[in-house]
């Protein structure tokens, strides 16, 4: 799976449901073509008509449902979220991340060919909409520490420890 190409998609024809799982409530949204985005909500469900959400919201669910079961450890869904080329890029990186390894920013920064690149190759991983899918969650900082998490350093931990099968840290 890649993220796709730069571009905004536009969020009024996208539609949402909500997922309960073990690191909490998760909010997906998309389109019939493609999911635009995974993320984690500490708030409560809101009365959401899922039979209305196409096909492809309810396929996001059961890969997540699967991967939580360990039975899945690649997504294979159509995924987009805007961004710039080097985004795009980094976004991209992330998925080529195997289940149940990690790396540090500095090698994302130079898998994506710039060393320099490491402070924006750690902002562009905290501005990943597609948790869990987009492995955002595999990136930690130098001497393996766990740093900063959009949906928290213990789901970022709960996530890491899952993949491996036992305690990380």
């Amino acid at each position: 799976m890649q993220p796709s190409t730069a571009g905004d998609p536009s969020t009024k024809d996208e539609s949402l449901i909500y997922m309960d799982s073990p690191v909490g409530l998760l909010v997906i949204r998309g389109t019939a073509e493609y999911i635009s985005a995974v993320s984690f909500t500490d708030g409560e469900k809101k009365d959401v008509a899922t039979s209305n959400a196409p096909a492809l919201l309810h396929t996001c669910v059961q890969q997540l449902e699967e991967y939580f079961r360990k039975e899945r450890e690649v997504f294979d869904l159509p995924v987009k979220q805007p961004g710039t080329e080097f985004q795009q890029t980094v976004w991209h990186y992330l998925t080529t991340i195997p289940y149940g390894h990690t790396i540090t920013y500095l090698a994302l920064a130079k898998r994506v060919g710039n060393v320099k690149s490491i402070r924006a190759v750690g902002t562009t991983n905290g501005k990943n909409n597609l948790a869990i899918v987009v492995p955002c969650h595999r990136v930690i900082g130098s001497g393996g520490t766990l740093t900063g998490y959009a949906g928290g350093l213990w789901r970022k931990q709960w996530l890491l420890d899952h993949e491996r099968g036992g305690l990380l840290f």
